[in-house]
């Protein structure tokens, strides 16, 4: 029974400790707490293989699992540390302290860690030391007055300390989350409340064969609630609106820039449909989406900025994009400067960016894998170059420079499906962003290739829907499919990993037909 206690009383302490930090972080700023601070240490620290191995199996749950995790972890620290207690008070509750140091040095260590991200930390730990000395001083025997209570220590004594200490933590907890809301709640009435302007360059018709309508097929246009979502913050940035501002600096810039929403709205605005890919994508996976994206072309800033390009004599060859999160990414300056719609992008299918998505602004380059340019929460662009600095990924062993693959992905059938005999639509979607795709093919079980029917082509940069109607047999069978691109270049059949530029290999689905 004691031992139990003293277990309840490490978990008790623990919750206290995370009560009090996230009450404090809601004061210093929500990033700044513990499983915040330690769970994005650790996606700092996770190596490629692993990361992909994460993004793999758990998708866009991944940073959920780390969290759970995390605290399952925490949750047995607690445990022992309360357990220690029962030999050592002092020791036990200075064990606390641990926490507050490890979460203290990974907050203030992060990429956008400042000193006082260690306060919330600090300020757990110590109430969590606290709590637990308290809640330990229950479990030990009357010794300075009256008699030994029965079972050797004081058990009303305890229940009461300890449902005290349960409901106070609680009340910090939910304060802090208050307040926590309160700050976030600005930033949402910013994004309600911020009118779009009407694109100057408005996007061209979606031609009307560019949506082949078959049951299965991805949309040609990906709805914000589905466009995947792949990064490395485990709190999602509400940046307000009104506070938010970009600066414009380094190597070759001849007239900084610093610009707010406002005046970047103000702004000559471009509309495009523009596919994105993530370099985590494996062959045939979900992380590819369309969408039709509102911004302000990027090169038309960096010309303002009196930035030319390499090919111009221009000393830069990166551009540095910093998120609000202390993400960096490096992209090719000539990439964004050679004529492609890359745009600083404030709206997403008729809608400001979804929190998600990066609002209020974010880097949309076709062309490029994410990772070197879909900076979400942008807040910063720096020229320099490759030689001289390295960004977040590209200090993971991920290539400096990433093209987007040629790729093709069957959407339906899907993998084991049971079509009956006869003409079986296969269809899906292929990309080579700023490439385009002129030809898609079929096989059966490697027989021979099959041109598959287009869709109308609605761009270089966006993906493209493809069908064959294949006249199926019963059995079972293999569907595999491979894309040509716009350079007359079809899609290799060597399989590679996503780690160091992008997977490579062509889907495959196994069906039964019956």
């Amino acid at each position: 029974m004691r031992a139990a206690c003293a277990a309840l009383s490490g978990v008790i302490a623990g919750f206290a400790s995370l009560a009090v930090a996230e009450l404090a972080a809601a004061v210093v700023r929500p990033e700044a707490g513990p499983v915040t601070a330690v769970g994005g240490a650790v996606i700092d620290r996770t190596p490629p293989a692993l990361k992909d191995f994460a993004v793999r199996n758990f998708g866009t749950n991944d940073k959920l699992v780390l969290e759970l995790g995390i605290l399952a972890i925490l949750a047995l620290f607690a445990v022992a540390v309360g357990l220690l207690t029962l030999r050592h008070r002092i020791a036990g509750s200075a064990a606390v302290l641990v926490f507050g140091a490890v979460g203290a040095v990974a907050a203030v260590g992060r990429p956008e860690g400042r000193v006082s991200d260690a306060l919330p930390s600090v300020a757990g730990a110590l109430a969590g030391a606290g709590v637990l000395y308290l809640l330990s001083g229950r479990l030990y025997p009357a010794r300075s007055y009256g008699e030994r209570p029965a079972g050797g220590f004081d058990r009303r004594g305890f229940v009461v300390a300890a449902g005290i200490a349960a409901v106070a933590s609680a009340g910090a907890g939910l304060l802090g989350r208050r307040l926590t809301s309160a700050v976030q709640a600005g930033a949402e009435a910013s994004r309600r409340d911020l009118k779009l302007p009407a694109p100057a360059s408005p996007a061209p018709a979606v031609p009307a064969g560019a949506e082949l309508g078959i049951r299965g097929l991805s949309p040609f246009v990906t709805p914000n609630k589905d466009f995947y979502r792949v990064d490395t913050a485990l709190v999602v940035p509400r940046v307000d609106a009104g506070a938010w501002r970009l600066r414009i600096h380094g190597r070759g810039v001849s007239r900084p820039l610093t610009l707010s929403l406002r005046d970047l709205m103000g702004r000559r605005a471009v509309e495009r449909d523009i596919t994105l890919t993530c370099v985590s994508n494996e062959v045939g996976g979900p992380y590819v989406g369309n969408a039709r994206w509102l911004g302000v072309r990027l090169a038309d800033l960096l010309r303002e900025a009196g930035v030319r390009p390499p090919s111009e004599g221009g000393p830069a060859d990166q551009l540095v994009a910093r998120s609000v999160d202390g993400m960096t990414i490096g992209t090719p300056v000539e990439d964004v400067m050679d004529g492609r719609e890359a745009l600083l992008a404030f709206g997403m299918n008729g809608e400001p960016l979804p929190f998600e998505h990066g609002f209020p602004v974010r880097m949309v380059v076709p062309g490029l894998y994410g990772y070197v340019s879909a900076c979400k929460w942008i807040k910063d662009i720096e020229l320099t170059a490759f030689d001289a600095y390295d960004a977040y990924w590209v200090k993971r062993t991920w290539s400096r420079r990433a093209p987007v693959k040629t790729q093709a992905r069957i959407d339906t059938p899907r993998p084991f499906a049971s079509p009956r005999a006869g003409t079986v639509p296969v269809a899906g979607v292929a990309w080579a962003q700023h490439r385009g795709i002129t030809r898609v093919e079929v096989r059966v079980d490697g027989g021979p290739w099959h041109p598959a029917r287009l869709a109308a082509p609605a761009g270089r940069d966006v993906w493209r829907q493809w069908v064959w109607e294949w006249p199926a047999t019963p059995g079972s069978h293999t569907l595999e499919v491979r894309a040509t691109d716009g350079t007359g270049a079809t899609q290799t059949a060597r399989r590679a990993g996503t780690v160091p530029n992008g997977a490579t290999g062509r889907h495959s689905v196994v069906v039964d037909v019956s």
